[in-house]
């Protein structure tokens, strides 16, 4: 969860409060994790325990190193620099973790796997693009995040008849909240506005792993 002013430009109660912010945020995040691993480890196939995997340590670690990132103390230059470049990397993460329990659903279709491997690639470069070429290619990570973010509608036709209702409900509302909060993301001169920002993160977050975890717990799933 990137953010666009420098820590030094927070007084302490915006600080707290997007402390707050993430500890709520991790916590949920560890506990829906525990709670999604061990259903899918008692009741569900290799496969989609693979994919809740994935999808739990994308949650997991995106969270935390987003934590990590905006409280670290900004006199600790180093330090704050390679946590950034892993605050922006994680990013590919969560979208791509996200993605994969919903695709692996649908995972003998040709099209479908290979959306998959798709947005794993994708990842992968962009993670490449944050950690050694860190802001040289800041246009075209984002075009990345927007061409992952929105990969999904190439194989609607095929994969939504295999996705419960609710599922389907899930993730348009999440993807709607993500997107409310870029308005806030950008408004810098809003206090509070990076704690808000990543309120909308963490609520969206938690929308999505309602999602996944209806779609695991699908019949045929």
């Amino acid at each position: 969860m990137p953010t666009i002013k420098t820590q030094n430009q927070y007084d302490i109660p915006e600080l707290i409060a997007d402390g707050v912010v993430h500890g709520i945020g991790i916590v949920m995040a560890l506990i829906g994790a525990t709670i999604l691993i061990f259903y899918a480890a008692v009741w569900l196939p290799a496969g989609q325990i693979a994919s809740a995997a994935i999808y739990s340590a994308g949650l997991v670690v995106t969270l935390g190193i987003s934590c990590s990132y905006n409280l670290w103390p900004v006199s600790l230059v180093r330090t704050k620099a390679v946590l950034k470049r892993l605050d922006h990397s994680s990013i590919f993460v969560l979208i791509a973790a996200t993605y994969t329990p919903f695709l692996q659903r649908g995972i003998a279709d040709p099209f479908i796997f290979g959306l998959l491997v798709g947005i794993w690639t994708i990842a992968a470069l962009g993670i490449a693009l944050k950690v050694f070429w860190h802001g040289r290619y800041d246009r075209l990570a984002i075009l990345l995040y927007l061409a992952m973010g929105w990969s999904g509608v190439i194989v609607a036709r095929p994969l939504f008849p295999l996705l419960p209702l609710a599922t389907t409900i899930l993730v348009v509302i999440g993807g709607i909240i993500y997107s409310a909060g870029v308005i806030f993301h950008v408004w810098e001169k809003l206090r509070f506005q990076n704690a808000i920002w990543h309120g909308f993160v963490v609520a969206a977050a938690a929308v999505h792993y309602a999602a996944v975890l209806t779609c695991l717990a699908a019949p045929g799933a």
